[in-house]
């Protein structure tokens, strides 16, 4: 190989290190994210991919934040339904544009043994964010549906 071509070779393999394989992911975005309503309020940061579907929105990757004072301490995987809201399963992903949510929505766990699972209801007139809270078997916690004003907004992107 001539001198040249082992720098092309070279300064293109240092470009597909430095900006990564055609097809990847690319760079996480971080989100701030918000709902509340009566008796309700939660916040925190979601992770997402860069990349939006077709609907225009994010698959949720990580969750991070708290509701109504106790820790979130995990998302619910894709394609599976909260505890206590079978047969309903969440998407996970997050828009810019409104609605934000799908009407799957994206899914939690609570530090105290509960769930929640934000959604956009376009069957309810007028349409409207509820969400579906679940005590999933934990005494003394019932489960409940409740109206939500619901808000996210991309922050930053994680390196």
């Amino acid at each position: 190989m001539t001198n040249s071509r082992m720098r092309l070779l070279a300064l293109l393999v240092c470009g597909l290190v430095a900006t990564g394989r055609p097809g990847d992911a690319g760079t996480p975005l971080l989100w701030n994210w918000s709902y509340s309503g009566a008796g309700i309020s939660a916040s925190g940061t979601i992770t997402t991919g860069d990349t939006a579907t077709a609907a225009g929105r994010f698959l949720i990757t990580g969750i991070t934040g708290s509701r109504n004072g106790v820790a979130i301490v995990g998302l619910q995987p894709t394609g599976t339904p909260i505890p206590g809201n079978a047969p309903y399963v969440v998407d996970n992903e997050v828009g810019a544009d409104e609605p934000q949510l799908s009407g799957a929505g994206f899914g939690f766990a609570l530090a105290d043994g509960t769930f929640a699972n934000p959604f956009f209801a376009d069957d309810r007139s007028p349409k409207t964010c509820l969400e579906f809270f679940s005590g999933a078997g934990v005494p003394g916690r019932d489960n409940s549906e409740r109206p939500i004003d619901f808000t996210a907004s991309a922050s930053e992107r994680r390196p």
